[in-house]
């Protein structure tokens, strides 16, 4: 055989080892290539959890899980950005939580991996509880797969408030980042956040106020990647208010649903931006558990073009739990936006706020981690249809048995409901939600642990765990031969 021969057979074999499912079947070789997507489990995850407290009195809790699958083996951990340090609830199964706490003040950002069966659907719950001080408060915090842009819309420089923005970087070379902050009359100038170096394996929490000169409330925070790659969260600590961890908001998007205000809110505030070079106009709706309302004197909402506007809706629930629906006005031209609610629980000395961005939708699976016996509630918002779902409570962390449950959430409406508890239930326990049917569907977590008094309580958003990835599978083309 001579080398073009060879040359040939080895484009063969390659091309047969790229499509994996591709077969020599003996059939008509100038037929063309037929390719459909599989949608197969991910085999690797990246998560990032930041700085806990510098609080000398908080007490975290790492809460580790994978929802059962089909496969077995691979490994799940979290390991401290400080050197030689020990891993961090080693996870070694799927189906059931692990944990591990911590009471240091200096404790460090943490630098997550799994793979194999323990990568789909792999989630880590940040849990801290400052007992007294001036960032007494819950704060919890699903920590998040590195990516190049953020948004958090609701950040503030104001006196009162030590806003946050943790950078963490999962990779061995340095990255670059920006850091923008948009107020009520567009950009402010920014003296240091131009360029901030993240280290390698390493993390950097960039206090907002020391950024820029300005004292403004209502921000909007942008963080974008110049190189490199980093996990983002906002931690804002109001000095009366209580304090909490805020998620990336959903890709900037022409509708939008914030999920889960409870039903006791005192107050929520809205904090919306066009991040696009045109002006928004904007309906806000209120999905309550009997249908979908308009918030009166909140039908609409004019957001200009790089300006973040805030809106006061003040106890917009009234005794009924609900999620925030935001839409355009506009059929023709809709503008993308990015939004975030500021919920208050409580008034006086006894406040308490936790942040809700916009989430996006489950298309298959999402989880939770961290719950616990009585302090757990979901929020599950249905739209363009009624939505099919199952709620499976995994076995505790120290023990238990897990329970299912499935409801129909009706279209239009938000379900609020306390997860089906394992029984006999020890430890913390974690949540899945699976869309069988219909619409779309829109979740968060409420944890509520009252304190003195003081109705303590986060809310994590819940979107996709993207547990899957669709992989093309293509047949043979013999006519490459031919070239």
């Amino acid at each position: 055989m001579n080398r073009n021969a060879f040359s040939l057979a080895g484009a063969v074999i390659a091309l047969v080892a790229l499509t994996g499912a591709a077969t020599l079947d003996g059939g008509d070789s100038t037929a063309a290539p037929t390719a459909s997507a599989a949608r197969l489990p991910v085999q690797r995850t990246s998560l990032l959890c930041p700085e806990p407290s510098p609080s000398d009195f908080a007490t975290t809790q790492y809460t580790s899980f994978t929802p059962k699958g089909s496969g077995t083996g691979g490994s799940a951990r979290l390991v401290p950005v400080t050197p030689k340090a020990k891993p961090v609830a080693p996870l070694a199964a799927a189906g059931k939580p692990v944990t591990a706490t911590t009471d240091k003040s200096d404790a460090p950002a943490l630098i997550g991996s799994a793979d194999g069966s323990l990568a789909p659907g792999w989630t880590v719950q940040q849990t801290t509880v400052v007992d007294s001080g001036e960032g007494r408060g819950l704060l919890g915090a699903s920590c998040v797969a590195p990516d190049s842009e953020f948004w958090f819309p609701g950040a503030s420089t104001m006196s009162t408030r030590q806003d946050y923005v943790q950078l963490i970087n999962p990779d061995p070379t340095p990255a670059v980042v920006d850091v923008e902050l948009y107020g009520t009359d567009g950009q402010l100038k920014a003296s240091t956040g131009d360029g901030i170096t993240v280290p390698g394996g390493g993390s950097e929490p960039v206090l907002l106020s020391t950024i820029v000169a300005d004292k403004a409330a209502d921000l909007t925070v942008h963080v974008v990647a110049r190189s490199g790659r980093v996990g983002a969260l906002l931690e804002s600590t109001d000095t009366k208010a209580g304090a909490d961890w805020m998620a990336p908001a959903a890709d900037p998007a022409t509708s939008l649903v914030l999920p889960g205000i409870p039903a006791d809110a005192t107050d929520v505030r809205l904090v919306a931006f066009a991040t696009g070079s045109d002006d928004a106009d904007l309906t806000l709706k209120l999905a309550t558990s009997t249908g979908t309302i308009t918030p009166a004197g909140h039908e609409t909402l004019h957001v200009k073009s790089g300006m973040s506007t805030p809106v006061d809706l003040g106890n917009v629930t009234k005794g009924d739990a609900g999620s925030l629906i935001i839409g355009s006005s506009d059929v023709h031209t809709p503008v993308p936006v990015v939004a975030a609610l500021r919920i208050t629980r409580g008034k006086g000395t006894k406040q308490e706020i936790a942040l809700l961005p916009a989430t996006a939708p489950i298309g298959t699976r999402a989880s939770v981690a961290d719950n616990r016996a009585k302090a757990s509630r979901l929020s599950l918002t249905a739209l363009g249809g009624p939505v099919g779902v199952r709620i499976t409570s995994s076995a505790g962390s120290r023990g238990g048995t897990a329970a299912t449950t499935t409801v129909t959430v009706k279209a239009g409406t938000t379900l609020a409901m306390a997860p089906p508890q394992p029984s006999g239930l020890k430890g913390s326990f974690a949540v899945t939600v699976e869309r069988l049917s219909g619409g779309q569907l829109y979740a968060s977590r409420t944890l509520a642990l009252p304190l003195g008094g003081v109705q303590m309580f986060t809310i994590q958003p819940m979107p996709d765990d993207h547990g899957t990835v669709s992989v093309p599978q293509a047949d043979p083309d013999l006519r490459i031969l031919d070239r």
